[in-house]
């Protein structure tokens, strides 16, 4: 039987162009000892409203309040099959200069240079992501992205698409 996850993350850059990002405790199932973004699944309350669950999950992961956070906005939409688990996850960018105020379970947070975020061990999905965002920038309109696997190369690939309305071009 195929089951839904959802989730909603936050990619947040502060005024010396560096993201926040959080290198995974060995302990969490998902991704133990790689570098990912702040967020997490969201719960029953929020399934209509992913960007109230970026903000919890921004709060809980680093103490860094809403008023804090400006220009959070959606810019991608991404899917992908894990097993028999669709997971549809939602990628929200703003900024913030605010020092995390918390430690968590969850891993170490850290403020890491553009230029060096790359570098890290990312999750495949992770790093087609950020791969994608760092060569196109801010969108004004949200990104979609299908995880697959590629027709001629047979590698994990995503594919992209501008998430507009058909109606409205």
């Amino acid at each position: 039987m195929i089951t839904l996850r959802m989730m909603s993350t936050a990619l947040l850059w502060n005024s010396r162009d560096e993201l926040l990002m959080m290198k995974r405790s060995l302990t969490r199932t998902l991704s133990p000892g790689l570098w990912a973004a702040i967020g997490g699944h969201l719960e029953p309350d929020e399934l209509s409203n992913p960007r109230a669950a970026c903000l919890r999950e921004i709060w809980e992961e680093t103490g860094i309040e809403h008023d804090e956070i400006h220009g959070l906005r959606l810019q991608y939409i991404l899917l992908r099959l894990n097993g028999q688990e669709v997971r549809q996850q939602f990628f929200y960018v703003g900024s913030t200069d605010v020092t995390p105020r918390i430690t968590t379970p969850e891993g170490e947070l850290h403020w890491v240079p553009r230029e060096l975020v790359l570098e890290r061990p990312l999750p495949f999905i992770f790093r087609s992501l950020l791969e994608h965002y760092l060569a196109n920038g801010p969108a004004p309109d949200p990104w979609i992205g299908s995880a697959g696997v590629s027709k001629d190369s047979g590698l994990p690939t995503i594919h992209w698409n501008p998430f507009v309305d058909p109606k409205e071009v």
